[in-house]
């Protein structure tokens, strides 16, 4: 068995480890978990953190668990929120555990033939059948009002305000852990550095209802070198669903990392070893200008999330609207990439039966979509060559016909090198 805890350390994924965590993983095969609250059908790269340190985890030869949060799902973690979250209803958490099984699947083994086979587990088959007078007498009575309002996630709520149901968080985390260890040998929680918290106050429990230990450790929160949020662009999270974000968009995002993320971000998001990553880097410094690092990151987690022909579509995508595309690249795209990679181009429209019968180029960026100003800018543009329609230079006698169409809806104008226009057929 490799080991674990030094496996973290090299990939700088250590933010707290409590005491005696590494002297118990060397005993043998031993199970860790990580909790993920269902509160989205996807899961964005804000969770990989936690779902790579599984990753790792089993490689190394444990057993882990994933914990779908479908009872702490309907109350909401307050760890440094600034607000109540709004509550799901038990048939929209159901859907997202769907949802997201499929997505953990591609980064864990569950195959049950093997000894440390990954497992998903939903707390509301524990949890449900609790009555609350059973569970604030069983339980509630280990844990005092006074240790649960000593942690951080609960004092940056207090000014604010922190309903009860909130307030109970921590004892239904807690719960997990001891379950767990009950019933699953679990000895191990993880988890990002903001769930520190929820995590001893398991660990605390079983001490106090077991007189066991149990152990914890926390990851760094990720931070991008310009001080932003991992995973967050302007429109919002990075999802691994390809209908959230498509898998050009997923490929760009980690292409367009910065040589600093690129080189942080290379040890947690993939299994590259020391070896494998020490190389890249020296590549990556003899040309920095040719993204070594961000390219292997990019392609390794992109094939692992999406596919193999996601990724070389991607690429392939990348290479179009950089000029290096061909007519009939561009008609590989499906719409939904060919959109990702002209995102925000400016758009116009005609009426299909219009191009499929035939317009002149002059007319069509002139008169039909005043992509140019005048008939006479067209002229000069095309005098100069420098019009292209789906990639392939065009003289005035160009005319549209129905193959003109791109997925049967689109035409790309392009004038010069960088100015790129859409027609859309309707």
């Amino acid at each position: 068995m490799k080991d674990f805890v030094a496996e973290l350390k090299w990939r700088n994924m250590i933010h707290s480890i409590m005491p005696g965590t590494e002297e118990e993983l060397k005993k043998g095969m031993a199970t860790a978990y990580v909790g993920i609250d269902p509160t989205a059908d996807s899961l964005h790269i804000g969770h990989l953190v936690g779902i790579m340190i599984l990753t790792h985890f089993q490689a190394c030869g444990h057993r882990p668990l994933v914990v779908l949060g479908g009872a702490t799902g309907m109350i909401g973690d307050p760890s440094f929120k600034s607000q109540e979250r709004v509550l799901l209803t038990p048939e929209t958490i159901r859907h997202n555990q769907e949802c997201i099984k499929k997505q953990l699947e591609k980064f864990l083994n569950f195959d049950e033939s093997q000894n440390n086979h990954a497992q998903i587990l939903n707390n509301y088959d524990w949890m449900k059948d609790w009555s609350f007078i059973d569970f604030i007498r069983d339980i509630g009575k280990h844990i005092t009002v006074n240790y649960m309002m000593a942690k951080d996630s609960v004092k940056k709520r207090i000014e604010t305000g922190i309903s009860f149901t909130e307030f109970s968080y921590q004892l239904m985390q807690g719960y997990d852990y001891l379950y767990l260890y009950q019933n699953y040998d679990c000895k191990l929680q993880m988890g990002g550095s903001d769930q520190w918290g929820n995590i001893t106050t398991g660990s605390e429990l079983i001490r106090r209802v077991l007189d066991k230990e149990a152990f914890a450790i926390t990851c760094p929160l990720i931070t991008k070198a310009d001080g932003k949020k991992f995973g967050k662009t302007e429109k919002g999270n990075v999802w691994l669903d390809r209908e959230k974000t498509s898998p050009y968009q997923f490929y760009q995002f980690w292409l367009n990392l910065s040589d600093e993320d690129a080189s942080r971000f290379i040890r947690i998001f993939t299994l590259k070893s020391q070896e494998e990553i020490s190389e890249l880097e020296k590549q990556h410094s003899e040309n920095p200008s040719a993204r070594v690092l961000q390219k292997a990151l990019a392609k390794d987690i992109t094939i692992k999330v999406h596919s193999q022909e996601d990724y070389e579509s991607a690429v392939e995508a990348s290479e179009i609207l950089f000029g290096k595309g061909t007519t009939e690249s561009l008609k590989h795209l499906d719409e939904q990439t060919f959109l990702s990679v002209f995102e925000g181009v400016p758009q116009f429209r005609v009426a299909t039966s219009e191009v499929e019968n035939g317009i002149n180029i002059i007319d069509l960026l002139a008169d039909k979509t005043q992509i140019l100003s005048s008939k006479g800018e067209v002229r000069r543009a095309l005098k100069e060559n420098s019009l292209s329609i789906n990639k392939e230079k065009v003289t005035d006698t160009y005319t549209t016909n129905a193959e003109s169409l791109l997925n049967g809806k689109y035409i790309l104008v392009q004038k010069g090198k960088k100015n790129y226009f859409i027609i859309i057929a309707e």
